[in-house]
């Protein structure tokens, strides 16, 4: 997440990950199988009892896509991401074909400060 171990309320802070898909290919029973396993949606856990899915993986800065505001300060949050994958095969080079359902991967717990900033007048000039 960005910022990252400290955040502000009412601040738009953003969460992303690198999982990514890949194609693995094994000899079963001599058959040639060829998996192709990608994420398919992102469940995001903030850690403060709320959460939402996304089809994004989400960025680092500029990227805004998953933002998160929180709007309690002075606490310190645990949160993750869920990632939902999907699969599809072939054999022997053949067509495509799904595998039904999903499988969840949960992400590690990361702690998280929530601040809050209260703004100072600075550089006044006397006005006598």
């Amino acid at each position: 997440m960005q910022p990252a171990n400290k955040t502000l309320v009412n601040f738009d802070t953003i969460f992303y990950t690198r999982s990514q898909g890949f194609q693995r290919t094994v000899v079963l029973l001599g058959q040639t199988i060829t998996l192709d396993i990608s994420p398919v949606s992102y469940t995001w856990s903030p850690g403060d009892g709320s959460s939402f899915t996304t089809s994004s993986p989400g960025g680092p800065y500029p990227d805004k896509t998953v933002i998160h505001r929180y709007r309690k300060a002075h606490v310190t949050v645990r949160h993750h991401v869920t990632v939902s994958w999907g699969a599809r095969f072939r054999v022997n080079g053949g067509a495509w074909a799904p595998v039904s359902g999903t499988v969840q991967s949960v992400g590690p717990s990361t702690a998280l400060r929530i601040a809050e900033a209260v703004p100072v007048l600075t550089g006044v000039a006397d006005q006598r």
